[in-house]
């Protein structure tokens, strides 16, 4: 950690180089810009969005980049080839790895979900690469790797996860599964019309809106949960932290719960909608988990929430597991205004200051 190079009062990322006060506040835009920058330029992917005038635009997330020719979008996917939109794999292919995690399994949502229950079952867990994200604090950064990603086809994944008798579930995650979406719905449904499964997404909710519908259906439908993280709640925090705007997330998420949650409340269905925030270390406060904890009580306070203990990665291993103090302060704020909120990677606060 080092001073705020704006302030020079409040700790900061060496990576980002500003305090979240400073960034709140609108300051030091140059240094965020720059940390994502120097990232993104390691895996060989654009800066920011292309927004290319007389561009293809790819639709799949809230990035909406427009490619001009030879272009390639900020997920590092697709590309403006010759005037054509070209994916990375063939149709009927994506990019990603399946394997098989023994239930109960390290799931955000396990403090509820039935899946922790189900000893002797596994959670089909399939890890997309690729990401509408740029996290600074991203805990699976293998998926910008996309050189070293291996193309599997529908037809393989389905056959893989329907002949795997003890399989209770799926996760979609990565990265996170939005830039490969369209697959994820066309082999889910594949799946689910051969047999019952829990389906379940954890991502950061920026996909269109109506492709997240259509993957909410499967959840509902299925029993499963879509796993909303909601990163922060200040745009410029939002910003600097995942390198891309997330009020697509908010309105997404609330479109799910509109059309969703209620329906699956009773006392015998599982929540198909939760959330989760990761406390990251001086920049996720108190302040950013109250304004995102009332914003989800204004649409259902039952819907669930998981404040995840941070422990250092990526850029920011230079950050102390969230301090205790933190951790407690957040929580006292979400539960303010929610019914039901947890505390997720508790063992590591055996590790914070």
């Amino acid at each position: 950690m080092i001073r705020c190079a704006i302030c020079g009062e409040r700790k900061a990322s060496a990576a980002l180089r500003v305090c979240a006060d400073c960034i709140r506040s609108g300051k030091g835009m140059e240094y965020i810009e720059e940390a994502h920058a120097k990232i993104r330029a390691a895996y060989k992917l654009v800066s920011s969005p292309p927004k290319t005038n007389g561009g293809i635009t790819c639709g799949l997330c809230a990035n909406e980049c427009k490619m001009g020719e030879g272009e390639r979008g900020y997920c590092g996917l697709r590309a403006n080839i010759n005037g054509r939109l070209v994916s990375s794999v063939p149709e009927g292919y994506a990019l990603m790895h399946v394997y098989y995690d023994p239930l109960p399994t390290n799931c955000c949502a396990a403090w509820f979900c039935p899946g922790s229950s189900q000893f002797g079952k596994v959670n089909a867990a399939v890890f997309f690469y690729g990401c509408n994200f740029n996290c600074i604090f991203c805990q699976n950064e293998t998926h910008k790797n996309l050189a070293a990603a291996r193309a599997m086809s529908e037809h393989d994944f389905v056959s893989a996860v329907v002949q795997r008798e003890n399989a209770y579930c799926i996760c979609y995650f990565g990265g996170s599964p939005e830039p490969q979406l369209p697959f994820a719905i066309r082999a889910t449904r594949r799946i689910l019309d051969e047999r019952d499964l829990r389906i379940c997404w954890e991502w950061n909710g920026c996909g269109s809106s109506n492709l997240v519908r259509q993957a909410a259906e499967l959840s509902s439908a299925s029993g499963g949960i879509v796993k909303f993280d909601l990163k922060a709640f200040n745009p410029n925090l939002s910003l600097a932290l995942s390198g891309v705007p997330n009020e697509r997330a908010y309105e997404n998420f609330k479109l799910i719960a509109d059309e969703f949650f209620t329906a699956s409340t009773s006392a015998s269905s599982t929540p198909v909608l939760t959330a989760t925030t990761l406390l990251v270390p001086f920049y996720v406060d108190a302040q950013e988990v109250e304004n995102i904890a009332r914003f989800i009580a204004d649409i259902d306070p039952r819907i669930p929430y998981s404040l995840l203990v941070f422990h250092p990665a990526f850029y920011m291993r230079d950050m102390p597991v969230t301090p205790r103090e933190q951790v407690l302060r957040c929580y006292e704020a979400a539960k303010r205004h929610l019914k039901y909120v947890n505390i997720g990677n508790k063992h590591l606060l055996s590790l914070s200051l």
